[in-house]
């Protein structure tokens, strides 16, 4: 009972902090407006680790490189630490299994980040229909026109209804069981 409180405490606090980390590196990444309040919460939550990590992990093409590792490494440390109280001994195979978390905090990332944009995409299409002028249309759309953009050149409008959206959503739900099998599979190497 104190482990799974304490796994569900380090998996909510951790990985909340991850999620502001990934989403500060894509909001940059996509232009996504600095000034509105959310991407201003963004900063000032994360600020503090990644100003120090600029100073070691430089950026790359315009990429943000610090925070995407931070968010990663903070990553490995909930799974790591989610296999510690769950009872696995790292002591005798520690290298491999430093290599099998890095793995594993690689594909948490790519799951995120799959869910960041499934979440959006929803969120933007109910906004659409109940409240379109929210001001955070503004924020959705420069965070979803990327990946909506790839359906909407294929599919057009049909009686000027958008369905990008419904594409994109099941492609994320593909990729998403993917990525649930490539977890499974590293896993499986731990153990």
């Amino acid at each position: 009972m104190t482990s799974q409180i304490l796994v569900f405490l380090l998996d909510a606090i951790l990985g909340l902090f991850s999620l502001a980390l990934l989403l500060r590196f894509y909001f940059q990444l996509l232009r996504v407006p600095f000034y509105h309040s959310v991407s201003q919460f963004l900063i000032t939550v994360t600020d503090f680790m990644v100003r120090p990590a600029r100073r070691i992990i430089p950026g790359w093409n315009g990429l943000d490189l610090s925070t995407l590792i931070l968010a990663w490494l903070v990553e490995c440390i909930i799974l790591t630490s989610v296999y510690f109280v769950q009872g696995y001994n790292f002591g005798t195979n520690f290298g491999g299994a430093a290599g099998v978390m890095g793995l594993l905090g690689i594909v948490e990332i790519i799951k995120m980040t799959l869910f960041i944009i499934l979440i959006a995409i929803i969120v933007q299409a109910v906004l659409s229909w109940i409240n379109p002028r929210s001001p955070l249309t503004p924020l959705l759309d420069s965070f979803t026109r990327p990946f909506l953009g790839v359906f909407r050149r294929i599919i057009p409008p049909i009686a000027n209804v958008d369905l990008s959206p419904l594409f994109a959503l099941i492609l994320i739900q593909l990729l998403l069981m993917m990525v649930a099998g490539v977890h499974i599979e590293i896993t499986s190497m731990l153990f």
